[in-house]
């Protein structure tokens, strides 16, 4: 039996899944929670075999909580499960840990089938993600430049544009403030802005690419 822990911040999308695996002979939930803080509590106490997380947390965001889990809990497969356009944000999830990226408008019986594929030791992708990954990504000029984000840039970027300051980003990824100041470089050049302002704004205009 396939222990699998629910992590999203809309309790219709819990209960979703639990009617959905009611009546499963091969898939268990194990718990739902509504954000990532509380996941790294309850797996210390729990045995489970996959999460199923959201990205998008006021607190603890998705990425965050897979590196945590890559060091302390390894032996747990994560899939991430968002309403995010697949075209850039698999691509990072993938990079950070995750077995799989399904995208909330995913058919049942794909969510199904990627768990057991993903606890038999295998990665789920879609086909459309596949096609990218084999022939690169589309010819997109916004979108290119968010595609070559690393995982943890992408990380504190989405942490800037929620309105999270320096000190609060330090505290979160555990790293100091200077390493936080060096990575809004980093975007602000990769990006082609000069200031933060235009940063977050640029970033919010384009959120289908994070």
């Amino acid at each position: 039996m396939i222990k699998l822990l629910i992590v999203d911040n809309h309790p219709i999308i819990r209960k979703g899944f639990e009617a959905l695996f009611s009546e499963s002979s091969e898939i268990k939930i194990v718990g739902t929670l509504g954000d990532g803080e509380s996941v790294l509590e309850f797996v210390k106490d729990n045995p489970v075999d996959i999460i199923i997380t959201e990205i998008d947390f006021p607190k603890l965001n998705g990425l965050s909580l897979m590196r945590f889990l890559r060091t302390d809990f390894p032996e747990i497969k994560v899939i991430v499960f968002s309403a995010q356009s697949e075209d850039v944000y698999a691509i990072n999830t993938l990079k950070g840990g995750a077995c799989a990226f399904l995208h909330k408008s995913t058919n049942p019986n794909i969510i199904r089938d990627a768990i057991i594929k993903v606890y038999n030791g295998g990665i789920y992708l879609s086909d459309s993600l596949t096609e990218q990954l084999a022939f690169g990504a589309r010819n997109n000029k916004d979108g290119a430049y968010y595609r070559k984000l690393s995982t943890r840039e992408a990380e504190v970027l989405k942490l800037l544009t929620i309105g999270k300051k320096n000190k609060e980003i330090s505290k979160e990824l555990d790293i100091n403030e200077k390493t936080v100041s060096t990575y809004k470089a980093r975007l602000m050049t990769k990006l082609k802005v000069t200031n933060l302002v235009d940063l977050i704004n640029q970033t919010k205009a384009n959120q289908e690419y994070l």
